[in-house]
């Protein structure tokens, strides 16, 4: 097993102001980054997420939340304001987003070295705070796995060759990437999933994982692919399903020794019958939070629930 002390999560926290039809506006605490920092302390990990989050009322809520679930809250110090998302959500729990944000993350030191780091969404592409970013992951690539989900957003990516860009240079610099297919068709309108994963495996990625919401979740390798199932769940919303995929996705790799010293060539390495093994830790981890309102992931005994129910 991992030592759990050196995870690192690099990226942004957002404010989500949620709104439901017919009902007022709540906040709930948000952002991809930190939603997957949230998930690993949930599931037993010791997790320190880098982030920026301002003096103010959505600061203050989120720092609280990430504590309450164990993870190592570090900033830059910056004053900003958090971030905030307008998040609204129609009869089917599905999300839509409007977003209030700036990430300028400095440089900061970052000690201990981890062993895995973590990154994606806003804090990967939105300029200069990306730059940071990069700068981190390709530091930590020494001694530490990487891994990254581009959680695309639309009205913040700018450019959107510039975004294609950036996206392929973060894929470059992993050893795993999970993207939805919605990410996928925004990338690449019209082009099939699998082939995209496919494609992206060249650039340097152990496994590209692509989930498919309620049709589960597909894993491509180099020698082909592997698909699992969705398990049958009554969705409340979808807001943080991706996250809580990725985080129980982190979590089972450690379980199978596949992050940290070594970890990249063991993941080029693994058999079949493992990332099976992960991909259903990854879809039932997403399944719970699916089945209950807002980015609330599953703590360790609830997804070994989930996995022995399906």
């Amino acid at each position: 097993m991992l030592d759990h002390s050196e995870l690192l999560v690099v990226g942004e926290c957002v404010a989500d102001i949620v709104r439901l039809p017919d009902e007022a506006a709540r906040v709930h605490p948000g952002g991809s980054p930190a939603n997957v920092a949230y998930g690993l302390a949930r599931l037993g990990h010791r997790t320190a997420l880098l982030t920026q989050l301002g003096p103010d009322g959505n600061g203050r809520l989120i720092r609280e939340h990430l504590a309450s679930g164990g993870v190592d809250v570090r900033t830059d110090g910056s004053t900003a304001p958090t971030p905030s998302a307008v998040v609204t959500l129609d009869g089917a729990g599905q999300a839509s987003y409007a977003f209030d944000v700036s990430w300028t993350l400095a440089p900061v030191a970052v000690e201990p070295a981890p062993v895995h780091v973590h990154t994606g969404s806003i804090g990967a592409v939105v300029e200069p705070g990306s730059t940071t970013v990069l700068d981190i992951v390709r530091a930590a690539r020494a001694t530490a796995t990487v891994s990254y989900d581009p959680n695309v957003r639309p009205a913040l990516m700018g450019d959107h060759a510039a975004a294609v860009r950036r996206v392929e240079e973060c894929v470059g610099l992993s050893d795993l990437v999970k993207a939805s297919d919605e990410d996928l068709e925004w990338l690449y309108p019209g082009e099939d999933p699998e082939l995209v994963a496919a494609r992206w495996l060249g650039r340097g990625p152990a496994a590209v994982l692509v989930t498919r919401g309620g049709a589960g979740a597909l894993a491509v390798l180099p020698g082909g692919h592997i698909t699992v199932q969705a398990p049958v769940v009554d969705v409340v919303d979808t807001v943080g399903a991706g996250d809580a995929f990725m985080s129980g996705t982190l979590h089972a790799l450690a379980a199978h020794g596949l992050l940290g010293p070594g970890g990249r060539d063991r993941l080029h390495a693994v058999d079949r019958d493992t990332v099976t093994d992960v991909l259903r830790h990854a879809v039932a981890s997403a399944a719970v939070t699916v089945s209950r309102a807002g980015a609330n992931p599953p703590g360790a005994d609830e997804l070994r629930e989930a996995l022995a129910d399906n």
